[in-house]
């Protein structure tokens, strides 16, 4: 009986000290989503012209390693060991882009859009399919040679290779770039 008068007593005393008590108005505030952030479409522009206009078809290398229609490249203070293990495919390739049906210009905007998204997501080999050229005019590789000239000109390009035959072959070349 004691706990029963020692609970009411706690109730009366609460009551008593709350009794001018009142309660609190709440505003429910609902909080918008913040505005997306804006979209920097002229230097998305501006990025991709840079780009492009880095890529030149007119760069003549003065120590490509070509022999005969096989493309090899070795960026100068590489070890030639580099070039021979990508040749036997010991690099996995993480990405690969198929230039068929393109068109030059294209083509070159593809592949230097291709090696930036690689290089920024960490890919370290690459295959570019160019193809044999046995569509074009004259059955001549007309984007073989093109490309050449782009990787060379990518600071992210250690070295290329053509393909393996199971890769591509002649129609095809693996890339290595930066870690």
């Amino acid at each position: 009986m004691d706990k029963k008068k020692d609970t009411l007593d706690e109730h009366a005393l609460f009551h008593e000290a709350v009794k001018d008590a009142r309660p609190i108005k709440t505003e429910r505030i609902h909080h918008a989503p913040p505005p997306p952030k804006p979209v920097p479409k002229q230097f998305i522009r501006d990025e991709q012209q840079a780009l492009v206009d880095s890529l030149s078809d007119d760069y003549i290398p003065s120590h490509e390693l070509e022999s005969g229609e096989e493309l090899l490249y070795l960026r100068d203070g590489q070890s030639p060991i580099i070039l021979s293990k990508l040749r036997k495919g010991h690099w996995v390739v993480q990405a690969s882009i198929d230039l068929h049906g393109l068109v030059s210009e294209e083509a070159r905007l593809y592949v230097s859009d291709f090696i930036s998204a690689c290089k920024k997501r960490g890919f370290r080999c690459v295959r570019i399919v160019h193809g044999k050229g046995l569509g074009s005019k004259n059955r001549e590789p007309v984007l073989k040679n093109k490309l050449r000239n782009w990787l060379i000109q990518k600071d992210e390009v250690i070295a290329y290779a053509q393909a393996r035959q199971q890769d591509g072959g002649s129609g095809a070349v693996l890339v290595l770039l930066k870690g």
